[in-house]
């Protein structure tokens, strides 16, 4: 028996099917970002709310948040490579297809979907895992890790002293506020600072250079 189109209308219809379905998984994974992306600025709102509602709070909440906040890039950055498959499927019959049929090209070129045929008939992510996080760290994460980190500078520079806040005045005194029980105040900031160093080298080193994707285009 031959499954395969017999005419150019059946071959149409397959196509507005497949269509549907590509754009259905897409914004279904689209969907997921967004609900990650929710839930970390869920967190970091309640997170800044809880440490810097009184000078008594302390600072590893803060810590805390930056911890959640990773844990979430990582679960993002799991579905962004599964969003970018459809995605890339669903430009590729646009351009290829769509485009030709609404505004032929000059040259008269017949639609090339044999791109979207061998993907899948072998399918395979588009992206690696690092410059998955890198793009959702340029996108959204960036800034709120610079919030975390700006809030925790604010938390730890910071000293009550005669019940009124002020500033500290001496590097012993910072190690002093930013110790967490049994962690030296040395360690606490040297490990912030290498965390913060790998996510910029991250967003440096793993960025995305989309052969389909120009300066100015939608992309996300």
């Amino acid at each position: 028996m031959n499954f395969l189109p017999a005419s150019s209308a059946e071959t149409i219809t397959i196509l507005a099917h497949y269509y549907r379905g590509e754009m259905s998984r897409m914004i279904s994974w689209r969907d997921r970002l967004d609900r990650t992306s929710n839930w970390a600025i869920g967190a970091v709102a309640a997170m800044l709310s809880i440490s810097l509602a009184s000078t008594q709070s302390h600072h590893s909440v803060l810590l805390f948040a930056m911890l959640l906040v990773h844990v979430l890039l990582v679960i993002e950055a799991r579905r962004y490579r599964f969003y970018h498959v459809y995605r890339r499927r669903v430009v590729m019959l646009e351009r290829r297809y769509f485009a030709e049929l609404f505004a032929p090209s000059a040259a008269g070129a017949p639609p090339d979907l044999q791109a979207i045929g061998e993907d899948l008939r072998l399918p395979r992510f588009t992206m690696t895992f690092p410059q998955a996080m890198a793009r959702r760290l340029q996108r959204n994460y960036s800034w709120l890790f610079l919030v975390l980190l700006l809030a925790w500078l604010v938390k730890t520079t910071s000293a009550v002293a005669d019940d009124h806040p002020r500033l500290v005045h001496s590097l012993t005194e910072f190690f002093a506020n930013t110790s967490i029980a049994g962690i030296s105040g040395v360690a606490v900031v040297a490990g912030v600072a290498v965390s913060y160093a790998w996510l910029a080298s991250a967003m440096m080193l793993f960025r995305l250079d989309e052969a389909d994707l120009g300066p100015g285009e939608v992309h996300v």
